[in-house]
């Protein structure tokens, strides 16, 4: 660890003020309520597939997902990365999720779409899981930039993990999602210069092959997580509102595009800073829970600083994010689930519910929770989410499918984080993520059949009473003619909703 007590340190607490400065001068100052909640222009139009695109990439590329990489790299070679990169495959996959439920479901949000097919109890369940997810993100995103500055709960670690979301916190109340955009682009950019400077530096330093070669692919050497990936694939992305409340601010079309290109190069950005753990391994640094920054400090301080630059950026981009889901879950979404709407005063409830989590976000900061329990237990307790967002409409929507389904994956991830032994027996293979394959495999499986039969069932009673089906969204047909007449579900400047204050009726900051 670099001594920051010293002129090297005095640069590196420089930077991180100077950093905050830059991005509040960057961040729009004035924005609509549409812009604070939605990420719309001053004039009402929605962002561009570039800011929506850069969006996404830099908002999961985590700092702790960076960490969590190099970590597994040196831990499993390249099954680790690879293992750990598959998640970002999942983008994609909930843009195709998100587009269907948007064009053939007219879903305006994950909530509201919950509310109406599902009912009240399910959208307040469903925020409940979100609102846990949001509070990870705080936490362990914070802690990785306090790591850079110091031991874990050391003074300088609490300074700058404190200074660190402050920083955030000020320019994420100043301009909402829009802000949020405007500046993952900038962080985007300098991120991507950085891992390629950091990539030309350290990695020429081994042969192509002594990568290719570095993992063995086996259950109990890495395969398993690669597998538990593959399974958490099909719900993880839907309790990230950081991910899904970008599905549904732009055009349809313009969403798709963005989510299937942010996907693939968070993919490969993800491996390729995997191999930075790989080099730790073939030059045997010690396995620790933040590998970049003792590979860094192994190579010189420039490599150390070109590593704390990196996670800062990636950080910010996922803590600006997190504010703005948690103020649009708070003041929009949940109030809207009982037909409750604040009107203009929904952007200083949003407010307030950031500096809320800012402060409560931070408190497993200080007892060192550990970064990569944040991804594999939230992903295994959300596992019944998939067979509700993917086979909606595939067999008639029922309140007992959807609580069954969700429960039984809350119950099963509950059961592995806090009573392993209830599940031991679930274990496939004998490696470190055997008994998790087995939690996400057989509750997988248990998730699907819970959601589908009460369905089938219903569709039966239905079919027995000569009940039409109501249930299964627009037709061709009726899909053809949105097309053909240029219909989007993303509100145009024109439709004013609930709450939405739009360009030349006030709400300006």
């Amino acid at each position: 660890m670099i001594d920051m007590s010293g002129m090297r340190g005095v640069f590196f607490w420089g930077f991180l003020i100077v950093y905050g400065i830059v991005m509040i001068a960057i961040s729009p100052h004035a924005v609509t309520l549409g812009g604070f909640f939605k990420g719309e222009r001053k004039d009402g139009k929605p962002a561009s597939l570039f800011l929506l695109t850069t969006s996404i990439f830099i908002s999961w590329i985590f700092a702790k997902s960076v960490t969590n990489a190099a970590n597994l790299g040196c831990e499993y070679g390249l099954v680790g990365g690879v293992a750990y990169a598959t998640y970002w495959l999942c983008i994609p996959l909930a843009g195709f999720a998100i587009y269907r439920l948007r064009t053939k479901f007219l879903a305006k949000g994950l909530v509201s779409f919950l509310t109406k097919n599902y009912g009240i109890a399910a959208a307040f369940v469903f925020s409940l899981a979100i609102l846990i997810r949001l509070f990870n993100e705080v936490w362990s995103n914070s802690s990785v930039v306090g790591g850079y500055y110091g031991e874990s709960g050391s003074m300088y670690f609490i300074i700058a993990a404190t200074l660190f979301t402050l920083i955030t916190l000020a320019y994420a109340m100043w301009g909402g999602l829009r802000s949020s955009l405007v500046t993952d682009a900038v962080q985007t950019i300098l991120f991507v210069v950085v891992l390629i400077g950091i990539a030309v530096w350290i990695l020429p330093q081994h042969s192509f092959s002594d990568y290719m070669t570095s993992g063995t692919w086996s259950l109990d050497t890495g395969v398993d997580l690669l597998l538990v990936t593959v399974l958490q694939l099909f719900s993880y992305p839907f309790h990230d509102p950081v991910l899904t409340d970008r599905g549904f601010i732009t055009e349809e079309k313009t969403m798709v595009k963005a989510f299937v290109v942010s996907g693939v190069l968070g993919f490969l950005a993800i491996l390729l800073f995997s191999f930075i753990g790989i080099h730790a391994q073939l030059v045997g640094i010690p396995l620790s829970s933040n590998v970049p920054a003792a590979v860094g400090a192994a190579t010189s301080m420039a490599a150390f600083f070109a590593m704390a630059l990196m996670m800062i950026f990636a950080a910010g981009s996922t803590l600006d994010s997190t504010f703005s889901s948690l103020s649009k879950l708070a003041a929009r979404d949940l109030p809207h689930i009982v037909n409750k709407d604040f009107g203009n005063k929904a952007r200083v409830i949003g407010m307030g519910v950031m500096v809320l989590f800012a402060f409560v976000g931070n408190l497993p900061m200080l007892v060192g929770t550990s970064i990569l329990a944040a991804t594999t237990i939230s992903g295994t307790m959300i596992m019944g989410l998939g067979p509700i967002f993917l086979l909606h409409g595939r067999v008639k929507p029922t309140k007992l499918g959807f609580h069954l389904c969700f429960w039984i994956g809350i119950v099963l991830g509950f059961a592995y984080s806090f009573a392993p032994g209830l599940v031991a027996g679930l274990a496939i293979g004998g490696g470190k993520s055997a008994v998790l394959l087995g939690v996400n495999l057989y509750g997988l499986i248990a998730c699907t059949l819970a959601y589908v039969i009460p369905g089938l069932v219903a569709q039966a009673h239905d079919r027995k009473l000569g009940i039409e089906p109501d249930w299964k969204g627009l037709t061709k047909e009726e899909l053809r003619a949105r097309r053909e007449a240029g219909l989007e579900t993303v509100p145009d400047v024109n439709e004013v909703e609930p709450g939405y204050v739009g360009p030349g009726q006030g709400a300006q900051a």
